[in-house]
């Protein structure tokens, strides 16, 4: 665990490629930031991976007082995941009494605002009541959100969107998730499953995707993608660099970006491939929403420019109405792996979420 640490405000965003945000929207981030320091209650936030769950004591001007990582339970029924994780809040809330809620941010379909899981990519449960059972095992009031969803909140409050109403966030990493910020709240749809910008459909034709589509944003931009398209490379060249740095093992994400970043030109391709379809995929809900900013998260996103740059020069190819409009800008998420954890948290401290 870790001793507070405050959370670092983020650029507010803009209008403008670069530079400065407009003085309306500085002048929101200054006036939001005065109000969260004078705020100072704690939720607790969980974050559900499936892999790991981030759990910490989080204030309501996103700092960070207390955290701890537990990992998944695998192949467990309800009963273990629910235990694990009133366990993990009972540990949390015995060296802070004062938290007054709990927040969960969670991979799947997660029913708004019953919070109710109704399918987890990488856990077992279905149809898991979540909200309802740790309010019940607490006593604390609950809300239980998609982690993206969550995440774009943070990211929004009080990380790179910080002053915007209405942000797009995507996470590229094994998959593609995102969450919308718009009119200061979170959009969620009718009934939560919204904002599902992973699955959007940006090439009918391309690669199958996991969920049994094919050219979903997932399959065609994603730590996934980038090793299948390895994998491609690879047996379209045996001789050249990328198969000679891959040798006998498995031609991985990281193996290509590692080539990338030493200049092998075919993996650097891959990478001007993969940012042409992200922001093909950033055009069309830039269209739609004309959001203040569009923040990428995820672990492909400290590939930087590489990824970003041709991202940007697709935006500009294909957003509708490109000479009558300034583009907002595309950038890196601030807040890491911990926006979701710390997102959850102060939405359950947010009447109404």
């Amino acid at each position: 665990m870790s001793a507070e640490r405050p959370g670092e405000p983020g650029g507010a965003g803009k209008r403008a490629p670069a530079g400065a945000g407009p003085p309306a929207l500085a002048r929101r981030w200054r006036r939001r930031r005065l109000l969260a320091a004078a705020d100072g209650r704690l939720a607790v936030g969980l974050d559900i991976g499936g892999t790991k769950i981030a759990a910490g004591v989080v204030r309501a001007d996103g700092r960070i007082v207390e955290q701890t990582r537990i990992p998944t339970p695998q192949e467990s029924d309800e009963k273990v995941t629910v235990s694990t994780l009133v366990g993990v809040i009972g540990r949390l809330r015995a060296g802070h009494p004062e938290v007054e809620a709990i927040g969960v941010g969670a991979a799947g379909l997660v029913q708004w605002p019953a919070g109710l899981v109704v399918w987890a990519p990488h856990n077992p449960y279905r149809d898991l009541p979540l909200r309802r059972l740790l309010h019940e095992r607490t006593g604390l009031p609950t809300v239980v959100d998609n982690d993206a969803n969550a995440a774009a909140w943070a990211e929004a409050r009080f990380g790179a969107g910080t002053g915007s109403d209405d942000m797009i966030l995507l996470t590229v990493g094994t998959g593609v998730g995102g969450g919308l910020v718009l009119g200061g709240r979170v959009y969620r749809g009718v009934g939560g499953l919204g904002a599902e910008v992973g699955h959007m459909i940006v090439a009918p034709d391309g690669a199958p995707c996991s969920c049994g589509s094919s050219g979903c944003l997932e399959a065609m931009v994603s730590g996934t993608a980038l090793a299948r398209m390895g994998r491609e490379a690879v047996l379209a060249d045996p001789e050249g660099a990328l198969a000679r740095r891959a040798g006998d093992g498995e031609v991985t994400g990281p193996l290509v970006f590692e080539a990338a970043k030493a200049g092998d030109p075919t993996a650097r391709a891959l990478f001007g491939r993969m940012g042409f379809w992200l922001g093909v995929g950033i055009a069309s809900l830039v269209t739609i929403f004309d959001p203040e900013l569009v923040v990428v998260g995820g672990g492909l996103v400290t590939t930087g420019d590489l990824l970003l740059g041709p991202a940007r020069t697709s935006v500009e190819r294909y957003v509708f109405a490109p000479a009558h409009r300034t583009l907002p800008p595309v950038v890196p998420a601030r807040l890491g792996p911990e926006a979701g954890m710390v997102g959850a948290a102060t939405l359950a401290l947010r009447a109404g979420g």
